[in-house]
């Protein structure tokens, strides 16, 4: 029997992942859809008879509407919250704002997948001129975050991610669960598939694999070392995950009629 069990998600689909956008850090409201996603998602979580004692989320909106909504369709609204910016998705740096399936066209799908799922490869780095620089790093929301602005990253790798949420997830989520809260990480697709490395040892190769549908929650069950007794078990109807899990898979490539 498991000694501590924590519940992962991806956040809805947001307006930039309809448009098939790095969206990155660039702050973004969910989609019409992404908002159907979180209200589904605590329905089912409601119904499997899920009381959270505690939420995380990124100080990014997508992250923490999806917590709302969650949260208020489990008649749950009272559940704190705790944000921060170590829980942010991936920074894609100078990708940021472009186009996925016409990045692939340009450059190749497996360049795409690279810069998408690979464990120790960065993109290019955002600089000043970039479009979305001046939004991102003169965001109010990064001036009370517990490293300077001129520290934030400019670009980041898979393994980047995973070395900035690490000392949160010891520091602040690990107590946590060890004094018995059970708890809710609403997060985003590379900073959860980053703690799933983690959590679960998966290795550098096999990372690139590991895809997560928006909106679906992910149970892990822990022994008392937080060690996992079993692998990550996607919540809800197994067919449709599986057609979600393709449908972002699909995001990195060219579309048929571009071919």
């Amino acid at each position: 029997m498991a000694k501590y069990r924590l519940v992962l998600l991806r956040h809805g689909e947001g307006a930039w992942t309809k448009e098939n956008r790095f969206c990155s850090w660039v702050d973004q409201k969910l989609s019409s859809d992404g908002i159907k996603e979180a209200q589904n998602c605590g329905k089912h979580l409601k119904a499997l008879g899920f009381e959270f004692d505690l939420v995380f989320t990124s100080v990014l909106s997508r992250s923490i509407q999806t917590a709302w909504l969650i949260l208020e369709e489990m008649g749950q609204e009272w559940v704190p919250i705790q944000s921060s910016w170590r829980l942010n998705e991936r920074h894609y740096g100078a990708l940021i704002g472009l186009n996925r399936a016409e990045m692939a066209l340009n450059h190749g799908e497996e360049q795409v997948k690279i810069w998408r799922r690979s464990y120790d490869v960065t993109p290019p780095p955002i600089s000043e001129s970039h479009p979305y620089y001046a939004e991102i790093y003169n965001d109010r929301r990064y001036k009370c975050g517990d490293v300077s602005q001129d520290n934030l990253p400019k670009a980041e790798s898979l393994k980047d991610v995973l070395d900035r949420l690490l000392p949160y997830w010891n520091e602040k989520i690990v107590p946590e669960l060890k004094s018995g809260k059970m708890i809710l990480i609403s997060a985003h697709g590379n900073s959860s598939r980053a703690l799933l490395k983690h959590v679960e040892g998966i290795s550098d190769e096999d990372i690139i694999n590991v895809t997560l549908p928006t909106g679906v929650p992910i149970l892990l069950e822990l022994d008392e070392n937080l060690h996992p007794l079993g692998p990550h078990q996607f919540l809800g109807d197994q067919e449709a995950i599986q057609a979600a899990i393709k449908k972002v898979e699909d995001q990195g490539k060219v579309k048929s009629a571009e071919k």
